[in-house]
């Protein structure tokens, strides 16, 4: 069964379209292992992308000298698509301080996700893979923040006087670290600049980074600077630190060096150290910004950010799919491919899996005679666990296991379909918290037989948080469905209540037959980003900040 799921899901790729949003990566390792015992490894890693099935290297962070748990400042910006699966591979390897060659370095281990993943969770930690795919005992954590519409940056030259003196035999070897204050209180690494050897006068290279990067768009958000006597041994000795806001530093143009202990005024602020209480100078010397600077406001909901998915799965098994042992059926299980329930179904599956929070996805039958054997609400339900099929591949087995045991019968109802995921998502919309959203994922052959009935649903679910995408499967006439679209009007109700906003998509997938399954996610999912943002703008819902939802949000066991 896994081999049908491999070979549906080995068919998707990317394409070119308008991305979702550009987000930046940021990469920390945890727990390298020496393979030198006289000395620490210099890990650098590959960020590689898979294209038409070749991973290609996309960009490599900086090499950071003998480190074992490093968090490299090097940022990946890269462009989201949500109705995509986008493949990404992180390799750790061990650069030689004699050069700074991939090929002679040593291989300390890989890790493979999807972009959607890391997206979805913001931090996504995993274990890295050896050669032959053992586990080792290092860690790689991937942090995910989306960039804001406003595209501008920042130069920033930073500079230094009567630093103190670490070193016995020469001067320090000073390097600053700029954070950033999160929203939970922990700093993130902004930039960390090069090593200016033997000097306590030091003067930085000019940097250039976003706003995004440097305080998410608040100008008042505090920000951290940090300066260290590297050491080759990864042992820094710290030297002292400072705090001010990006507001301050843009203040600070005129070029005075007025440092006041306590206060940032002009450029200058003391750098104060813990122990031995010596006071060094820093200064901001210079910030031209492109463009105009613009304070950032939170205007709304961008999926997949603020809240989280829960995916629901619906199959049609009315007896006009045709016998399943029959060759010719929509629903004949080949030993080596997958039918058009299965494609479609991985082919949606596998982006809408990446954002499930849970990873367990409710699977329902509709137009079967029911075996006494299978748990039934309104209608058939075709998994096993209480909770669900785990991921897609789940409900691609629960599918092959329940098909021989039913009897294909009629008619094709999907109004209670429709309003069983409704009745979830009704209890999610009065958290008024923008936590949850539904998307149910309806498959089906034919005409729907209880149209007045669906029509109805769909409307009464417009106020709800969830969308519907129908897709149809065969060569039936679906000119019904296109009304349930909406595209070309506004869907009602049989008693003339409109839809309050559009959450039905559907597509025949005989348009996508002989192309490749992941141009049918990329039309169906493509409304769903805008459907969210919708329903939380109308219900003046704004998101929740990731701590704020880590805490409130509850799991089933």
């Amino acid at each position: 069964m896994s081999n049908i799921y491999e070979s549906a899901a080995n068919t998707l790729g990317l394409f070119n379209s308008p991305c979702l949003a550009k987000v930046e990566l940021r990469v920390t390792c945890k727990g390298i292992s020496d393979r030198d015992a006289l000395s620490k490894p210099d890990p650098c890693v590959l960020i590689k992308m898979q294209s038409h099935g070749q991973w290609l290297e996309v960009d490599r962070t900086e090499v950071i000298r003998s480190s074992i748990s490093p968090t490299f400042s090097k940022v990946f910006t890269v462009d989201f698509y949500f109705e995509e699966v986008q493949r990404l591979r992180y390799e750790l390897y061990d650069i030689s301080s004699n050069h700074n060659g991939i090929k002679e370095a040593d291989f300390l281990g890989a890790m493979e996700c999807t972009l959607g993943q890391i997206v979805s969770q913001r931090k996504l930690t995993k274990p890295l893979l050896k050669q032959g795919s053992t586990v080792s005992k290092s860690f790689i954590m991937v942090t995910a923040e989306e960039l804001t519409g406003n595209d501008d940056y920042v130069e920033l030259s930073f500079s230094a006087r009567k630093l103190d003196d670490k070193d016995f035999f020469s001067k320090s070897d000073p390097f600053l670290e700029i954070f950033r204050m999160n929203d939970d209180d922990t700093l993130q690494l902004v930039h960390r600049t090069e090593t200016v050897m033997n000097n306590l006068n030091p003067v930085w290279k000019t940097f250039k980074t976003s706003l995004n990067s440097l305080c998410s768009g608040d100008h008042d958000r505090p920000l951290k600077c940090t300066v260290w006597d590297w050491d080759s041994n990864g042992k820094h000795d710290y030297i002292g630190e400072y705090q001010a806001t990006f507001k301050e530093m843009r203040g600070a143009m005129d070029g005075r060096q007025v440092g006041v202990k306590g206060r940032w005024d002009g450029v200058c602020v003391r750098v104060r150290e813990r122990c031995k209480g010596k006071v060094g100078w820093c200064m901001c010397q210079s910030e031209r910004c492109k463009g105009k600077v613009h304070t950032f406001e939170v205007i709304g909901v961008k999926l997949p950010f603020d809240c989280h998915l829960s995916s629901q799965v619906a199959i049609d098994f009315t007896a006009s799919n045709g016998d399943p042992h029959n060759s010719c059926s929509l629903h004949y299980i080949h030993p080596y491919q997958p039918n058009e329930y299965l494609k479609a179904l991985v082919a949606v599956g596998e982006i809408c899996q990446d954002y499930d929070s849970d990873k367990m996805f409710p699977a329902f039958g509709f137009g079967a005679q029911i075996p006494p054997d299978f748990k039934c609400y309104c209608v058939c339900v075709f998994f096993q666990h209480v909770y669900g099929c785990a991921g897609i591949q789940g409900v691609v087995e629960a599918y092959q296991t329940c098909l021989p045991k039913l009897q294909l019968y009629g008619p094709t109802n999907i109004a209670p379909i429709i309003q069983k995921v409704a009745s979830s998502a009704s209890q999610e919309m009065h958290t008024k918290e923008a936590m949850q959203y539904f998307i149910l994922l309806i498959l089906t052959d034919g005409v729907i037989t209880d149209m007045a009935d669906t029509r109805e649903a769909i409307v009464q679910a417009s106020h709800l948080p969830m969308s519907i995408i129908i897709v149809g499967v065969g060569s039936a006439d679906f000119s019904d469905m296109q009304m349930l679209d909406g595209d070309d009007g506004i869907l009602r109700s049989p008693k003339g209540e409109p839809c309050l906003r559009d959450i039905v998509q559907f597509v025949p997938f005989r348009n996508f037959k002989h192309g490749s399954p992941a141009e049918l996610a990329k039309t169906v999912l493509a409304e769903v980003p805008n459907q969210v943002v919708d329903y939380y703008n109308n219900k003046g819902i704004k998101p929740k900040v990731p701590s704020e939802f880590e805490s409130s949000r509850t799991f089933a066991p």
